[in-house]
């Protein structure tokens, strides 16, 4: 009878689940693993810190629209330095599979090598945390894991793997190999409530849709601009949700959103929770008699934070078509109504406001200016992150979003440094579309030297610094310790690795910058000076406030 290790199982258990990349670096207990995957066609893309890898699988398992990310790092501090990533993909509901190395079960609370209570660390950041317990097993738990990381709210998995575990030899006859992780159930909502939620809409004088990652998540574009067609409701994001449906439609008015969500008198909340974004669906952000419709596939989020009149319980897609049908024949839609005049002489009033700093010549560049040309230059189907201070807000205002999964940014966790290896996870589940990277000077500094892996592994994303000077803008009259940062010459860094790099002073120069990167074929960096003294919140533009 044939032996396997538990390496080899991992590898087989793997490829079985429809494993196409890895993101790791190398290291013990693993090392016999990585030989037997890269022997597979399995794409092992090494990087250069474990907190970027689990990074690249976030960014992989939202532009795939919710195929797993699968990092794998070594015992001890190569685990240790997963955890912000995970901890960021946990608050984005990003479906990840974690694999960690741990020290030997037969070495425990005897001090050994890169001995730590793993677990322990990743429970709170996971949707599951275990240890595996036999090499026989092995199978079995990363199916688990998959399975649990992709069904319901998606979320990271942690499988913590031993290296007496992965050692060991058995008969691989005596094995369970599962099969591939089933579909995910998609559970329908109440028949009644979804009748009571058409009746209340029907009624309203003023509604608003309100929608987020988790109708990315349940690949509910389709279904939800069906649904806004078909009510002709005015339809707002958070952030990041952007491009569910793509925001030149005519019911997405974005820059209305603020005066929208204060003033609507029902909102139906769709894959979205009532968070910090929304300042918890309370007041200042919602009238506090405002009735509220929320959809969501956790039925313990439904009244969090705030009372609801109409709680669905069910996935965002299925809920989606049964409230299409429940509404047709019943509701008219909104479109010569007050509400969706008024709602559209708001973002008409914004885009002639904006126009003046959107077209600004002044030097150092306004950070709007910046924003403008990159939205002018990248296309309706590149994948955008964006990742800082002033850059990400500026960005919200101006970049619009068409293809779902293509925008992706700090997000609820606020988790600076992600720009760049969400920008390389992208490109490489998405080798065919275009991928730029918009980054503040700051956020830069924690994982730009993932530059170097793009360079190794030929992956051409180009990255913008908005280079400022300084961590956040700075005011005249501030004297904050370790605030500024100077001017690098971020461009020269990539240069010297092998990529492309270019210094931008002059707002005319920026788009021929961007030409030439793209034409370089290479993973580019453009660096950009701008304006320290320029603050969104003082620019009256603000819609997407947080």
């Amino acid at each position: 009878m044939a032996l396997v290790n538990g390496g080899q199982l991992l590898t087989k258990s793997l490829l079985k689940q429809g494993t196409e990349i890895i993101f790791f670096i190398e290291g013990d207990p693993f090392l016999k693993t990585q030989r037997y995957l890269a022997k597979e066609p399995i794409r092992l893309l090494d990087v250069r810190h474990e907190q970027a890898a689990a990074m690249m699988a976030h960014a992989y398992a939202r532009v795939t629209g919710g195929k797993p990310g699968v990092c794998m790092a070594a015992a001890g501090p190569g685990v240790t330095n997963l955890v912000t990533g995970v901890a960021n993909a946990f608050s984005d509901c990003a479906p990840i599979v974690v694999l960690g190395g741990s020290f030997p079960t037969n070495e425990a609370e005897m001090g050994a090598f890169q001995e730590l209570e793993q677990l322990s660390m990743m429970r709170p950041i996971t949707k599951l945390a275990v240890k595996v317990p036999t090499t026989q097993r092995i199978p079995e738990y990363l199916e688990m894991a998959f399975r649990t990381a992709t069904s319901g709210r998606p979320g990271p998995v942690y499988l913590d793997l031993p290296l007496d575990i992965l050692s060991k030899e058995v008969e691989e006859d005596k094995v369970n190999f599962p099969g591939h992780y089933p579909t995910p159930a998609r559970p329908l909502g109440d028949p009644a409530l979804v009748a009571k939620a058409i009746d209340l809409l029907k009624n309203a004088q003023r509604p608003v849709l309100l929608t987020g990652s988790g109708d990315i998540w349940s690949r509910a574009s389709e279904q939800l601009r069906e649904f806004v067609d078909t009510v002709g409701i005015p339809l707002f994001t958070t952030p990041q949700g952007r491009g569910v449906i793509p925001e030149d439609h005519p019911l997405c008015l974005p820059s209305a959103r603020n005066f929208a969500l204060r003033n609507a008198d029902v909102i139906l909340v769709v894959g979205t929770r009532l968070n910090f974004v929304f300042t918890f669906g309370r007041a200042p952000r919602f009238d506090p008699a405002v009735k509220v419709i929320q959809v969501d596939i956790q039925p313990e989020y439904i009244s969090h934070n705030r009372p609801v009149d109409v709680g669905i319980a069910g996935d965002a897609r299925m809920v989606l078509g049964q409230l299409i049908q429940e509404a047709r024949g019943k509701l008219t839609g909104w479109a010569e109504s007050p509400w969706l005049s008024k709602l559209k002489e708001i973002e008409a009033q914004h885009q002639v406001k904006s126009k003046p700093i959107l077209e600004s010549d002044q030097v150092p560049i306004h950070t709007a200016r910046l924003c403008k040309e990159v939205r002018d230059f990248i296309g309706r189907d590149a994948v955008l992150a964006v990742d800082g201070n002033e850059i990400l807000t500026w960005a919200r205002q101006i970049i619009n979003t068409y293809v779902p999964g293509h925008r992706m940014n700090c997000g609820p966790f606020g988790c600076l440094g992600v720009a760049v290896p969400f920008g390389i996870g992208a490109k490489l589940a998405k080798p065919g579309a275009p991928v730029f990277v918009l980054s503040w000077e700051g956020s830069f500094g924690f994982n730009g030297m993932e530059m170097d892996t793009a360079i190794r592994h030929k992956i051409p994303v180009v990255v913008i610094i908005s280079n400022n000077g300084s961590w956040a803008s700075m005011s005249h009259d501030e004297n904050v310790p370790g605030k500024y940062l100077g001017h690098q010459r971020y461009d020269l860094m990539v240069s010297a690795f092998g990529g492309y790099g270019e210094l931008v002073e002059h707002p005319k120069d920026i788009r021929p910058a961007l030409e030439r990167a793209v034409a370089s074929g290479k993973p580019a960096c453009i660096n950009v000076i701008t304006d320290p003294y320029v603050k969104s919140h003082q620019s009256g533009l603000l819609h997407y406030e947080a």
